[in-house]
């Protein structure tokens, strides 16, 4: 396991976000992103929580809370021998629960290579 501090993985993540196109960015909406440690070995590196862009209908406006992702430090830095690991794998973790953001399932990631 590499060690990352709470605060560079934070800026990685930040720097994962920055890096998707900015025409999908402004597309992006009610969402939070947020930095959890984890469990180290617990396996799930993101989650991603809410109704996606593509479920979304009329009912959906007003009072709602922001749809969540949340990406997990410790399982990701415990998968990576170095940090290039930890910055490649929070890139690709970071894109796949956006993915979801916008509506696409594992399956598709699967077959577009994010998973």
């Amino acid at each position: 396991m590499v060690e990352v501090s709470e605060a560079r993985f934070e800026a990685l993540v930040a720097d994962a976000l920055d890096a998707i196109p900015e025409e999908l960015g402004h597309l992006m909406d009610n969402v939070a992103i947020v930095v959890r440690d984890g469990r180290a070995h617990s396996g799930l590196l993101g989650y991603y929580e809410g109704v996606p862009l593509t479920e979304r209908g009329a009912g959906y406006d007003g009072m709602v809370l922001p749809d969540r992702i949340t990406i997990y430090r410790l399982p990701i830095v415990s998968r990576c021998a170095n940090e290039a690991e930890v910055v490649e794998q929070v890139q690709i973790t970071v894109v796949h629960e956006v993915a979801h953001h916008f509506g696409i399932d594992d399956e598709r990631l699967t077959e577009l290579g994010w998973a």
